[in-house]
């Protein structure tokens, strides 16, 4: 019976042993199964979130360039105020008045061969621009063009007079084709001025344009910050007959890009 008994008590433990050793290995077999896994599930979904990031972050990428692009052009036109007062850019005409008895800061004389005595209210040009005036007409004088500075700033008051001078001589539709009324005229800006040629009469006409010194200037102006603010067939956009003498200051910048393209101001800020 002890022999039995012990025989007995040896296989219930060689039974138990067994089977621990059977589950250890089921259980060894299970987790292995699910790690084996569990990388191939992270991987799917780590793609399936990394593709649509991609996209978004190239969505911003491209967003972000035409925006770019957007504000270039802008920034473009809005370099200078057309707006405000003083600034070259700032766009006159007859339905865009000055200020009333609006007076530019820091008016000079050019040192320039001048058509009236310094002292003369016509001879005077913004500080800030006669350094520009100096160096077309040196490079004029180079190019062999004695150039005359004939009118500049003109207070609203001179402008009134001037007006109703060309009223009285030629009637009230055909002076506004090329004098401005008081408050609208560009003279007022202390930006822009007329010029003729020296040892003349000074006309102001059209002629002037087919001169060799106006073929210089047109082909010129821009390269000092002018433009021809009148060109010849934009009378129904600037309101004015076209004027090759009368020069606008408004930097090289803009002046070279209507220069190149042929627009006046009013056309190229959509006015």
């Amino acid at each position: 019976m002890k022999i039995f008994k012990t025989k007995l008590k040896i296989t219930k433990k060689r039974a138990l042993i067994t089977f621990l050793i059977l589950a250890i290995l089921i259980s060894f077999f299970t987790i292995g199964n699910k790690k084996a896994q569990s990388p191939h599930l992270g991987s799917v979904s780590s793609n399936q979130q990394t593709k649509p990031g991609n996209e978004d972050k190239n969505k911003k990428t491209n967003n972000s360039k035409e925006q770019s692009t957007t504000q270039d052009i802008v920034s473009i036109k809005t370099q200078h105020s057309i707006d405000q007062p003083g600034s070259i850019w700032w766009i006159i005409n007859k339905t865009r008045p000055l200020p009333s008895g609006y007076i530019p800061d820091s008016l000079v004389n050019p040192d320039v061969t001048l058509r009236l005595g310094a002292g003369a209210q016509e001879m005077y040009i913004r500080a800030d621009v006669a350094p520009a005036v100096q160096q077309m007409f040196s490079d004029a004088s180079n190019a062999g063009h004695a150039l005359l500075f004939a009118s500049g700033y003109r207070s609203e008051t001179l402008q009134t007079q001037l007006y109703n001078n060309y009223v009285q001589a030629d009637g009230q539709e055909a002076a506004d084709r090329y004098s401005a009324r008081p408050g609208t005229s560009e003279h007022q800006t202390g930006l822009t001025f007329d010029v003729c040629l020296q040892n003349s009469l000074c006309n102001l006409e059209e002629s002037f344009g087919h001169t060799p010194a106006g073929i210089w200037i047109a082909q010129n102006a821009h390269n000092y910050g002018f433009i021809i603010r009148y060109p010849s067939g934009k009378e129904t956009i600037t309101g004015y007959m076209y004027e090759p003498w009368h020069l606008r200051y408004v930097g090289v910048d803009l002046a070279t890009k209507l220069a190149n393209s042929g627009l006046t101001m009013e056309e190229y800020f959509n006015l």
